[in-house]
């Protein structure tokens, strides 16, 4: 286990360019196995759970050659079912990803339960109403912990669905299922999630005809195959915000390169209620470190609400980045993430840090700004709570601790580099 070291205090200045979006690549690495064919995928992040995917499918007989350090050559022309590894399912929720093509190719799956951070109960109903709507069978074995995913004999069919919630692994399995199913399939009430639109651009650029991509409803026509190809990750607009959080809460001043503006427009105008803005060149974003940080109130000086809900509203992963943006900003602010139970359950740790945060429930906190933050000993808990934690240690004064930074590994790739170039005071060590 390693841990970082923190000396707060110092505004961050430079250039950081983001790596590839995580949320993408998972899907896309799953959608790979849809081809006999080779796949080129270039900017593909190296953080822990997409080596653990990498695992997974390779596993499966799949073949995964390094192109150069971020792009890789999937070739899935030996794909053959296998028993999957139980802990690395564990540790990715993608690993339900598998699902759609092992069973469009190979005829099915046994997959043990996956896993991922722990924020709460997250169903997997969705993606097994998909699938029986496409006409696969799916039973769980409860004695041996096993999904057993099978698409019938003479292959799956394409169906209209309403997905019973915006689920985004659950339409990014019911995409890939359907593409090489027979007719056509409309997906109703789909998430829209840029690595959802992501998915679906792979897709096509392999053969795939797939429209209504950015909307909530696709209509998908079933192809007889797909062929191989060439795909660019897009940037991970979370590690972007997560850098803007960094210099906001240190006074710095930073550039990030290939932002993907596109993808930035209701979370620029979240920010904007805190006092917080940045300017935008070309594709680049620069902040500056003038920012006014000043909540602003909702009409008759109503303490405003920061809610998550589905894109293009403001998603779920970026609610404890700005939590801690709060923690800095004049005023009072309502944060309501109704989407995980245990999502807040990491503010104690910023409490302890001299933040001033009531937590009203396991979904809603009120944060009272601005408030000096102090050096303290903590432990991640999740990817986004523990990239939460650095932004307090960045900030605070005197040295922080942070244990258990393999959770923050997971989605972010070399983030104690990035920061250092900076100028961020921040080494990692194992622990003793």
């Amino acid at each position: 286990m390693e841990k970082f070291i923190v000396d707060g205090g110092l505004p961050l200045s430079g250039e950081m360019t983001p790596a590839g979006n995580k949320n993408a690549t998972l899907p896309l690495l799953a959608a790979c196995l849809l081809t006999e064919e080779a796949v080129v995928l270039h900017n593909v992040p190296q953080i822990r759970d997409v080596r653990d995917m990498r695992s997974l499918i390779e596993s499966l007989g799949v073949q995964v050659e390094d192109v150069d350090a971020s792009t890789w050559r999937i070739t899935a022309r030996e794909l053959r079912p296998a028993e999957l590894d139980p802990d690395l399912c564990r540790r990715i929720r993608a690993s339900i990803l598998l699902a759609a093509p092992l069973m469009v190719r190979t005829g099915g799956l046994r997959l043990p339960p996956p896993g991922g951070d722990v924020i709460g109960r997250r169903r997997l109903d969705t993606h097994i109403q998909a699938f029986r709507a496409l006409g696969a069978q799916v039973d769980f074995d409860r004695a041996q912990l096993l999904f057993d995913f099978r698409a019938p004999v003479q292959g799956l069919r394409g169906a209209s669905m309403l997905l019973d919630e915006a689920s985004v692994l659950g339409t990014e399995n019911a995409i890939t299922a359907a593409v090489l199913a027979k007719g056509t399939t409309i997906i109703s009430n789909a998430a829209s999630e840029p690595h959802v639109q992501q998915l679906c651009d792979l897709l096509n650029t392999l053969g795939a005809q797939i429209s209504g991509i950015g909307s909530n409803t696709l209509t998908i026509q079933g192809v007889a195959r797909l062929h191989g190809g060439e795909f660019s990750v897009g940037p991970d607009y979370l590690e972007v915000i997560s850098f803007v959080g960094a210099a906001v809460v240190t006074r710095g001043s930073i550039r990030v390169r290939n932002a993907g503006n596109q993808y930035l427009g209701m979370i620029r105008m979240v920010f904007n209620r805190m006092g917080v803005d940045w300017q935008v060149d070309g594709d680049d974003i620069i902040v500056p470190a003038e920012q006014r940080l000043v909540i602003e109130p909702d009409l008759g000086n109503a303490i405003p609400e920061i809610k998550t809900n589905i894109w293009p509203a403001f998603p779920t992963d970026l609610m404890s980045i700005a939590i801690a943006v709060a923690t800095q900003a004049q005023g009072s602010i309502l944060f309501h993430d109704w989407m995980y139970p245990s999502r807040m359950f990491f503010v104690d740790k910023l409490v302890g840090m001299g933040a001033q945060i009531v937590l009203c429930d396991p979904h809603r906190c009120i944060v009272t700004g601005p408030t000096p933050l102090f050096g303290e000993k903590v432990e991640s808990p999740d990817i986004r709570a523990g990239m939460t934690l650095v932004l307090a240690a960045l900030a605070a004064k005197g040295r922080s601790v942070i244990r258990n930074v393999g959770q923050i590994d997971r989605g972010y790739e070399r983030v104690d580099e990035k920061l250092r170039a900076l100028g961020a005071r921040i080494e990692r060590q194992r622990e003793q």
